[in-house]
């Protein structure tokens, strides 16, 4: 925990890959949201594009308030312990998606719920719309209609889209992310898991919203599903990966191959009885639960999906504007 007697500085983290008309607007966005908050605030833009196409523009819309760096290595993995390393003046960490807009007053309500407990961690929600109206499939599944809680409960995993973090917890315990997950995915998941295992504690904010637009590219069902395969192998490879024992392991691998198979067979049946009912929202739900199952299974026995696969490694380099 940080020190509550310490002024709090923050810094707010972007992600980016090839995102840069929709970077440089978030850009203006959290400058203006930084200005808000008591103690300092600064922004860092990581471009984990090996071209560093976001160099430029981002450097111009940080204009004196933060810093653009660079870091080729390909996975998101890279990118994210790249802010925890660069944020070394910094008490807090916020991580935002390059695709996200934050509602007003998102950085504020992040801050305040942290001060009301001193968690490690305060998570809040992503509210989705499409770019493209989806087909009735993905809307009958209900896909991108994510979690809502009440503010103040505590939660086991949280992703990195929307995610405020005690640096000085995670440097104590020696907590990164694995570069391990970096092109499969799922880093946020191990991530999120080892600060829960290790004692802490992560808290949702439920008015500390993002949005976001589902482009036309994600709101179908191949997608969808090969998400669902991804999420279930993740979950099998972290679950593995917080069991230090050999023993222990087995015993972890045992028990996630009955889970995977309990959802296989489950989403199975579901599916078709949902075909049959003409109820397309089951289907749907039943499609899903199998591919997540088959993940499982798969990331249980050590078959590795990975989702971001890229080459190209160039020498990574820091601009501070």
């Amino acid at each position: 925990m940080t020190d509550p007697a310490r002024e709090p500085s923050l810094t707010i983290a972007v992600l980016t890959y090839k995102r840069v008309e929709q970077l440089v607007p978030l850009i203006h966005i959290l400058r203006a949201q930084a200005d808000t908050i008591d103690g300092t605030a600064s922004i860092l833009v990581v471009d984990n594009d090996p071209d560093a196409s976001a160099r430029r523009p981002a450097s111009g819309a940080l204009r004196g308030v933060g810093r653009y760096v660079h870091e080729p290595t390909p996975g998101i993995a890279a990118a994210r312990n790249r802010a925890l390393r660069e944020a070394t003046e910094s008490s807090l960490l916020v991580f935002i998606d390059d695709d996200e807009i934050p509602e007003e007053g998102w950085l504020q309500q992040l801050f305040d719920e942290y001060l009301r407990s001193w968690p490690v961690a305060v998570v809040g929600p992503v509210v989705s719309s499409y770019e493209k109206q989806p087909e009735p499939w993905i809307e009958a599944g209900k896909f991108f209609n994510r979690r809502r809680l009440a503010s103040g409960t505590r939660v086991e995993v949280a992703a990195t889209n929307n995610l405020l973090l005690d640096l000085d917890w995670l440097r104590r315990k020696g907590i990164e992310f694995d570069d391990e997950f970096g092109l499969s995915g799922g880093s946020d998941t191990l991530f999120s898991r080892q600060i829960t295992a290790a004692g802490g504690e992560i808290v949702w904010c439920d008015e500390a919203v993002v949005r976001d637009i589902v482009p036309a590219s994600r709101s179908n069902r191949e997608w969808v599903l090969q998400r669902a395969y991804r999420s279930g192998n993740s979950w099998s490879r972290s679950s593995l990966a917080l069991e230090p024992s050999v023993v222990g392991r087995a015993r972890v691998r045992t028990v996630l191959v009955a889970r995977g198979s309990v959802r296989y067979v489950g989403g199975t049946v579901r599916e078709v009885m949902g075909r049959v009912a003409g109820r397309i929202g089951a289907e749907a739900q039943g499609m899903r639960t199998r591919r997540r199952g088959a993940g499982m299974i798969a990331g249980a026995i050590g078959r590795v999906y990975s989702e971001y696969s890229r080459p190209h490694i160039v020498d990574p380099k820091t601009e501070k504007v």
